[in-house]
């Protein structure tokens, strides 16, 4: 059946339309921001490097070697240093940037990405989590190491100390949200999307020394571990990435 030509000249017209509301920049740009190739080979690299370095750290720590000799130094300074009101809010921090928390936060981003039909980064940034969580309750198993002494913690803990799994957590499911976000930030909005996960990600890290619960070698061996895992994990899904981009272009 032949289509009417009215209806032809709309369509034809409609279709010019979307495509110059596609082409239209938004508000304030001057053009249109570059959307970066993966680069899993960068990633990898990275990854090798942070891995050294996790493994640096936790031999550190285990060991009493490097930055372990400050253990005991720091720890001192976190207890003379406290006040009702800084503990007050250390807790505060701790509590909101526990393990189960960034957990929670991970899985919130991952259905959110997954109903939006963005099902690589649902993967991502849940399986970033997921094994985050195992790999430090792993290395906490196979190290065990001890807290630092009971009188020294103003809040409970029990299981064992290294790495710290706040450490590690925060900086996974925090990092792995600015990976998601960075393709669509312009260059003054990712220079405050890494200064404020920063600041996040060390304030998390400072209050376990604060509160007394870690080791300043369990927090920097939690960076460490934290930092080489998002590596890994980011290495993959640019990866997987380049490839669902070569097959589309096929």
């Amino acid at each position: 059946m032949a289509r009417p030509r009215g209806l032809t000249r709309a369509a034809g017209t409609t279709r010019r339309t979307i495509i110059e509301q596609r082409d239209e920049l938004p508000a304030g740009l001057t053009e249109h921001l570059a959307h970066p190739e993966p680069r899993p080979l960068v990633g990898a690299v990275v990854a090798v490097l942070l891995g050294l370095g996790a493994l640096a750290g936790l031999y550190a720590a285990f060991t009493g070697v490097g930055p372990a000799r400050l253990d005991t130094a720091v720890l001192s300074e976190s207890v003379e240093a406290r006040s009702g009101e800084l503990t007050t809010l250390a807790v505060l921090i701790t509590e909101v940037g526990n393990t189960a928390a960034m957990a929670v936060l991970a899985g919130v981003v991952g259905i959110w990405s997954w109903v939006r039909d963005r099902r690589s980064d649902a993967v991502f940034v849940v399986a970033a989590m997921t094994g985050a969580a195992a790999v430090f309750r792993s290395l906490k198993v196979l190290l065990d190491r001890e807290r630092p002494p009971a009188l020294a913690r103003a809040v409970a803990e029990n299981n064992e100390s290294l790495p710290s799994g706040h450490a590690t957590m925060s900086i996974v499911v925090i990092g792995s949200l600015v990976v998601l976000a960075w393709a669509r930030l312009g260059a003054t909005a990712r220079l405050a999307a890494l200064g404020a996960a920063a600041l996040w990600v060390g304030a998390v890290g400072f209050t376990r020394l604060y509160l007394g619960v870690h080791w300043f070698s369990d927090v920097l061996a939690g960076w460490l571990v934290g930092g080489a895992w998002l590596a890994v994990c980011v290495a993959l899904w640019s990866w997987l990435r380049r490839r669902q981009l070569t097959q589309q272009a096929a």
